[in-house]
């Protein structure tokens, strides 16, 4: 990997049972939804309602889990929900899951399959390493607001991904930020797959090859190199 992770002691006391595998990947072709891409994502609705048997995606063990770290860190889980629950409920809703673009819909359905978060940046926009850490509540935090670029400010003690310019993501993994989405003309991606226990670290890292499977398919020629991390540890 030649992209820097690390996640901060504070992060890894308020959640011990936390997991990434992260997969690097240059020379990506991207571009907008494809009827393959779609059928990934229907195919991962369908895989999503056979692992739930009837259950909503909130009481689903892993997503509990998530849900009790959201808790820890002052968020109202039922109000910003993680990301792989969030796509969970549009997956079982009458209008389904998104089609953004082919990158994302591939990691999008492997995100619903797996009921992992599953978030993927441009490696070309971030600046520096990507850390994840608890906010000071001063960083800074770039979206769109009413069609307009607008800063935000994380909460203290928010949990964030964020690299030398700022916050990437906030709440952990609720929201991304647009600075470093994959757009269709993204060729390097940094893709996280984060699990929290009860999930076993081998379903993640199952999750993981097959995302990196269907990145080599639509790719082909793509470098790709996978890895996970457990312990690398940097203080805020």
């Amino acid at each position: 990997m030649t992209l820097s992770l690390t996640v901060s002691d504070e992060v890894r006391a308020l959640a011990p049972g936390f997991t990434h595998v992260a997969i690097e990947a240059r020379g990506l072709v991207n571009g907008p939804s494809t009827d393959a891409s779609a059928e990934l994502l229907d195919d991962a609705a369908r895989r999503l309602a056979v692992r739930l048997g009837g259950r909503a995606p909130h009481e689903d063990p892993h997503m509990a889990a998530w849900r009790e770290v959201y808790t820890a860190f002052g968020s109202k889980p039922s109000r910003t929900r993680n990301s792989a629950e969030a796509l969970a409920k549009r997956a079982l809703s009458e209008a389904g899951l998104p089609r953004i673009n082919l990158l994302v819909d591939l990691y999008n359905a492997i995100s619903v399959a797996h009921l992992i978060p599953v978030g993927g940046e441009d490696i070309d926009r971030i600046e520096g390493g990507m850390r994840l850490v608890r906010a000071t509540g001063e960083e800074d935090f770039v979206t769109v607001a009413g069609g307009e670029e607008a800063v935000e400010h994380p909460d203290a003690g928010e949990v964030v991904w964020r690299d030398d310019a700022g916050v990437t993501c906030r709440r952990w993994n609720w929201r991304q930020g647009p600075r470093t989405r994959l757009t269709e003309e993204s060729t390097s991606g940094i893709f996280l797959l984060e699990s929290m226990a009860p999930m076993p670290v081998t379903d993640v890292e199952q999750a993981a090859t097959e995302l990196a499977e269907l990145l080599e398919k639509f790719s082909p020629g793509a470098s790709i190199a996978v890895s996970r991390s457990l312990s690398v540890r940097q203080r805020p």
